[in-house]
C-alpha cells in the first residue's frame, strides 16, 4: 500500500508538468506561425499593402482579440522651388498661383539675368498677397544667384533652394523644382491626395546608364561656366584636355525635373559621406550638369538606389535623339498631355492658349486666381484660408494614379531602378 501511495503522489505532479510544457510548446508554435504569416511590406511598395483578410482572421481566432485599425494615410506637404530668368516673371507668377495650396512650401527665383525691376516687382507681389502673407509659405531669394542652364550653376541654384526648405520648415515630404515654363496638369488636391497613398521613400527621378551619344558630348569634355564668377549671363565654354569616363563611380544621366524625398535631400545637402561633394566637384566641369548630378548620386548609392523611380512625372515632347530644349507646347498637344496622366508639362511660352485650356479643362482656375481645393473658402473664392487639410481630388488624380500605378508594374517587371 505504501508503494502505491508514492506512485499516486508522484503521478499528478506529472500529469501537470506535461500539460504545462504542451501548452507552452503550442504557443510558440503558434506565435512563431503567426509572426511568419504577418504581411512584410516591401521598401519598394508603390501603394501601401492590404493585411490579407484570411491572415486577419486566423490571427483573430489565435490570438483571440481584434487587431487595431491600421492608420489612415496621412496628407503629404511637397516643398516647390519654381525659377524663372530674364522676362520669365509672369510666366513665374501664373505657374505659381496654379500650384498653391496652403500645406506646402515655394521658394521662387528670378536669377540675376532677370532685370532688378522684375524682381523688385515679385518680391513686392510676394509680400502684399494677402493669403501669402497669412500663411507664409512662400520665400523668394532676394540675393539672386547666375544661373547657366548647361554648367553646374543650374546645380548649384537648386542646392541653395533645398537648403532653403529644410531650414524653413520641418514638416515636408517631397522636393519638386520645376521652372517658370512648366505648368501642371492636375491639381494641388489630386496630387497630395495621390501622394498620401504612397510609400513616402520614394523618389521619381528619371534616369538611365546608357549615355549614348552623351558618353562624347557630354561626359568626356571638360567646361567652364562663367556663371561661376561673372555676374554677367554667358554659355559655357570648352577646356582642355578632354577626360576619360570615371571609373570610381558610375555616370547616370535623364532629367533635370525631379520629385525627391527630404531624406534624400538631406543626404544631398548633409553629406553624411563624402560621395554628393565630391560629385559636384566632378559635375562643374560636365556639361548640362542638371541632367547628370542628382541621378549619379542616387544610384551610387544603394540605400537610395532602390527608391528611385524612373519617371520625372512630366510629360515632355523631345526631338530623337534630344536636342538642348524640347518642343514648345501648344493647343495641339492637349490630348497626348492628357492622356500622359503626368502631374506636369513643360515647356510652354507665356499666355499661350493651351494654358487657358489647362485652367479651365484640368484646373478650374479662373481670371488669374488661384486652382481652387478643398482649403478655399469665401467669396471670391479662394481669397480666405479654411481647412488646409480637407482634401477635394478630381479627375486628375485618376489619371495620376493610373500613372504611378503602370510605374510601379514596369518597376517589377523590369527592374529598371539605376540600370
Amino acid at each position: 500500500m505504501g508503494a502505491l501511495s508514492m506512485e499516486k503522489k508522484w503521478i499528478f505532479p506529472l500529469i501537470v508538468s506535461s500539460l504545462i510544457c504542451v501548452f507552452l510548446l503550442a504557443t510558440s508554435f503558434n506565435v512563431g506561425l503567426i509572426s511568419s504569416l504577418h504581411p512584410i511590406n516591401s521598401f519598394f511598395s508603390i501603394f501601401p499593402s492590404r493585411t490579407n483578410q484570411t491572415e486577419l482572421a486566423f490571427a483573430e481566432t489565435k490570438m483571440s482579440r481584434t487587431p487595431p485599425p491600421p492608420l489612415a494615410p496621412t496628407i503629404p506637404r511637397f516643398a516647390y522651388l519654381i525659377s524663372g530668368s530674364k522676362g520669365d516673371l509672369e510666366k513665374l507668377w501664373r505657374t505659381l498661383k496654379a500650384l498653391y495650396h496652403p500645406r506646402n512650401q515655394y521658394v521662387v527665383h528670378l536669377d540675376l539675368e532677370s532685370p532688378a525691376k522684375e524682381r523688385l516687382e515679385l518680391a513686392s507681389r510676394v509680400e502684399k498677397n494677402p493669403v501669402f502673407s497669412k500663411v507664409g509659405n512662400v520665400y523668394m531669394i532676394t540675393k539672386a544667384n547666375m544661373v547657366t542652364y548647361r554648367g553646374p550653376t543650374m546645380v548649384s541654384n537648386t542646392l541653395h533652394a533645398c537648403a532653403v526648405l529644410l531650414k524653413r520648415s520641418k514638416d515636408w515630404d517631397w522636393f519638386i523644382n520645376l521652372s517658370a515654363s512648366d505648368y501642371p496638369l492636375v491639381t494641388q488636391d489630386d496630387l497630395l491626395y495621390t501622394f498620401s497613398k504612397l510609400n513616402r521613400n520614394l523618389n521619381f527621378i528619371e534616369h538611365s546608364s546608357h549615355l549614348g551619344w552623351k558618353e562624347n558630348k557630354r561626359a568626356m569634355p571638360l567646361i567652364i561656366d562663367p556663371g561661376l564668377y561673372s555676374s554677367k549671363k554667358k554659355d559655357v565654354y570648352l577646356a582642355s584636355p578632354r577626360r576619360t569616363l570615371p571609373t570610381s563611380f558610375k555616370l547616370f544621366t535623364g532629367s533635370a525635373w525631379m520629385v525627391l524625398t527630404r531624406s534624400f535631400v538631406e543626404y544631398l545637402i548633409w553629406g553624411w559621406d563624402n560621395l554628393p561633394r565630391t560629385l559636384l566637384m566632378y559635375y562643374t566641369n560636365f556639361v548640362s550638369s542638371p541632367e547628370g548630378y542628382f541621378h549619379t548620386v542616387i544610384c551610387n548609392v544603394p540605400e537610395y538606389a532602390q527608391t528611385a523611380v524612373n519617371h520625372d512625372l512630366h510629360y515632355i515632347s523631345w526631338d530623337n535623339p534630344p536636342k538642348q530644349h524640347p518642343h514648345v507646347l501648344s493647343l495641339n498637344d492637349t490630348d497626348k498631355m492628357i492622356a500622359s496622366g503626368a502631374a506636369f508639362a513643360r515647356k510652354f511660352r507665356g499666355n499661350d492658349p493651351v494654358l487657358d485650356r489647362i485652367d479651365k479643362d484640368l484646373l478650374g482656375r479662373k481670371n488669374g486666381s488661384f486652382t481652387p481645393g478643398g482649403w478655399c473658402a469665401n467669396h471670391p473664392k479662394c481669397s480666405e484660408i479654411g481647412d488646409p487639410s480637407k482634401i477635394k481630388p478630381g479627375p486628375g488624380a485618376q489619371r495620376l494614379r493610373r500613372l504611378i500605378a503602370r510605374l510601379a508594374m514596369t518597376a517589377k517587371v523590369v527592374q529598371n531602378q539605376c540600370r
